[in-house]
C-alpha cells in the first residue's frame, strides 16, 4: 500500500514554525477569529515592533510544537476557545505586557444580518439626533420605540434589542448602527502563553493595574509611619497622633492648667463625641440621670496602628 507524502509546502511550513517556537522569549497563541482582513492589517501593522505573528493551521502547529520539544499538553490547554489561531512570538514583552498590549486591538463593530450577540444589545432610552421623518417608524418595525419630541427623534424607553445568544436581523443591524451602537466586539484575542516554561491564560495575565498601585502606595505608607521616616505622606499622620495625644493629656488636667486654644479643641472634641449620646433612647437617658460614682477612664491609644485601623 502506498502510503501518501507530505505536500514539501506543509514540511517548510511545520520547520518554519518550529524555529520560531524554539527562540527565546515569550511564545503566545492568539485567536483572531471574527477579525475583518482590512481590520487585521491595522492591527498587525500596530503590533509589528513588539512581537511577530504567524497564522497556521492546528494540524501544523501541532505537528511543529513536538518537533520543537514542546510539551503538547501546555499546546492543547492555549488552545481552548481558539477559532483561528496564531501564533505570536515577542523577545521584547513579558507576558502581562503581551495581554496588555493585544487588549489594545478590542474595538467594537456594527452588527450585521447573522451576527451571535456575546451579550444582551441594550438601547437606552433617550433623545437622539434624528430630525423628524421616517425614521420613527423604521425604528418601531424593529422594535424600538420612537416618538417626535422638540423637534427630535426620541426613543421612549430602554429596550433589550437581541438577547445574549440569538442572532441579529438585518433591519435591526443596520438600525443599531444608525443609532451609534456597536454592539461586536472584535480584536485578537489572546489564548495563553508561556513564558520561561509556565502557561499563563488570559485571566491570570488580566491585571489591575490602578489597584495594585493603590495597595502599593497604601502599603508603603504604613511602612514609612512604622520606620518613623518623615516625608510629606506621614507628616501629616504623625502631627494628628500628636493632636490626639495632646487632646488626651489635656482631657486628664484641670481646666485652670489650661489655655484658651486648649479648652476650645477639648470643648469641640467633647461636642463631637456626646453627638451620638443625645440620639440615644429616652429609658438609657433616664438611667444616665442617676449619679453614679465611676472612674474616669484614660482614653487609650494603641501606637500608629490607631491611625491605620
Amino acid at each position: 500500500m502506498i502510503q501518501p507524502k507530505a505536500a514539501t509546502w506543509k514540511k517548510g511550513r511545520v520547520s518554519e514554525l518550529a524555529d520560531i517556537l524554539k527562540q527565546d522569549g515569550i511564545i503566545a497563541i492568539v485567536d483572531v477569529a471574527g477579525v475583518p482582513a482590512t481590520a487585521m492589517l491595522g492591527m498587525r501593522d500596530d503590533l509589528r515592533s513588539m512581537m511577530t505573528m504567524t497564522m497556521a493551521k492546528k494540524s501544523l502547529l501541532r505537528i511543529a510544537w513536538v518537533e520543537a520539544g514542546l510539551d503538547s499538553d501546555y499546546l492543547e490547554t492555549i488552545f481552548t476557545g481558539a477559532t483561528q489561531p496564531v501564533l505570536v512570538h515577542t523577545n521584547s514583552l513579558n507576558a502581562i505586557q503581551l495581554f496588555s498590549e493585544l487588549e489594545k486591538t478590542r474595538t467594537g463593530i456594527a452588527a450585521k444580518e447573522g451576527d451571535i450577540a456575546p451579550e444582551d444589545i441594550i438601547v437606552e432610552a433617550g433623545q437622539t439626533e434624528f430630525a423628524p421623518g421616517p425614521i420613527v417608524g423604521e425604528l418601531s418595525a424593529v422594535g424600538i420605540p420612537a416618538k417626535i419630541d422638540k423637534g427630535k427623534v426620541m426613543i421612549q424607553k430602554t429596550v433589550t434589542a437581541v438577547k445574549k445568544g440569538d442572532a441579529v436581523t438585518g433591519d435591526l443591524g443596520l438600525m443599531l448602527d444608525k443609532l451609534g451602537v456597536k454592539p461586536i466586539e472584535i480584536g485578537i484575542l489572546l489564548c495563553g502563553a508561556i513564558q520561561d516554561g509556565v502557561v499563563m491564560l488570559p485571566d491570570v495575565l488580566a491585571i489591575d493595574h490602578p489597584s495594585l498601585v493603590a495597595q502599593a502606595v497604601a502599603n508603603a505608607l504604613s511602612l514609612a509611619v512604622n520606620a518613623g521616616i518623615t516625608n510629606s505622606g506621614t507628616i501629616p499622620l504623625f502631627i494628628a497622633q500628636a493632636n490626639a495625644r495632646a487632646l488626651a493629656l489635656a482631657g486628664q488636667l484641670d481646666s485652670s492648667a489650661l489655655d484658651d486654644e486648649l479648652s476650645d479643641m477639648l470643648g469641640a472634641a467633647a461636642t463631637t463625641t456626646a453627638a451620638p449620646a443625645a440620639e440615644a433612647a429616652p429609658e438609657e437617658a433616664a438611667a444616665e440621670d442617676e449619679p453614679e460614682a465611676e472612674e474616669e477612664e484614660e482614653p487609650e491609644f494603641d501606637g500608629l496602628g490607631d491611625l491605620f485601623g
